[in-house]
């Protein structure tokens, strides 16, 4: 196992998951005021990591806290050049980011030019050498070939994570399948962070038993709540109208991010 392809746990509790979970904020219209509220949700719930847009670094020591950042580039369509995406990682480790969460280029996936999203991985890889780089694959868009050529360019380049999605594709987020595809493809040399539309604890536990070892999720608090009414992998499916709670004291803004298609 590797730091970022732990040995998961065959029944991954709470904790577990808080501490591999990166919770996002990556609305555009995010405000300075929404990210504050959402920096003390984040401490609330006790997560180690947030996922927040560029724009809002850096942040003060006060206000980061203990948190780890986790920030994007290349957001969230990866059609930029990769001096352009290197850049934006290096300006983003200059303000305090631990850790990079890249888009790749679909329009070389698409054309099958292999060598040149292995390029594109590695400018920004140089970029932000010492960090963690994860890289996003859109795997909603992708064939089982692509996901696994995609998986193949991230590792030869230097990445640590494949990543399934934005989640601002149409075409959707996380799915079992996808992960699985991933997970396989990396094996246990790189990690594989879900993210896309993961709601439930239901969701979280299924993605786990498929090989996900990280998380980007917007409803987080939600998926706590819902952690010990869901059903773990291989029991009976939760009735069709169980609707997914959300606390009646969130704010406005924790109400935005828990609404978030990411």
């Amino acid at each position: 196992m590797t730091e970022h392809a732990p040995e998961t746990p065959e029944t991954p509790d709470v904790t577990w998951f808080l501490a591999n979970a990166d919770h996002t904020l990556l609305s555009p219209a995010a405000t300075a005021a929404e990210l504050a509220e959402f920096l003390d949700s984040a401490r609330d719930l006790g997560v180690k990591r947030v996922c927040i847009s560029p724009s809002q670094l850096p942040l003060t020591p006060e206000t980061r806290a203990d948190l780890q950042i986790v920030t994007v580039v290349g957001f969230p369509t990866g059609a930029h050049r990769p001096a352009v995406k290197a850049a934006e990682a290096a300006q983003a480790v200059a303000d305090g980011a631990d850790e990079i969460d890249m888009v790749v280029n679909r329009g070389l996936v698409s054309a099958g030019d292999w060598a040149g999203v292995e390029e594109d991985i590695r400018a920004v890889r140089a970029a932000c050498a010492g960090r963690v780089l994860k890289v996003i694959l859109e795997s909603a868009t992708l064939t089982e070939d692509e996901i696994v050529r995609c998986c193949r360019a991230a590792e030869a380049a230097g990445a640590d994570f494949v990543k399934t999605s934005t989640g601002f594709d149409a075409a959707g987020g996380a799915s079992a399948e996808a992960v699985r595809i991933m997970a396989d493809a990396v094996g246990e040399r790189l990690g594989v962070k879900a993210s896309g539309g993961i709601r439930t604890a239901e969701a979280v536990r299924e993605l786990v038993a498929a090989g996900a070892t990280r998380f980007g999720v917007s409803a987080t608090a939600a998926i706590v709540a819902d952690w010990d009414r869901a059903p773990a992998v291989g029991e009976a499916d939760a009735p069709a109208d169980r609707e997914t709670h959300v606390p009646t004291d969130q704010t406005p803004a924790a109400q935005a991010a828990q609404n978030q298609a990411y």
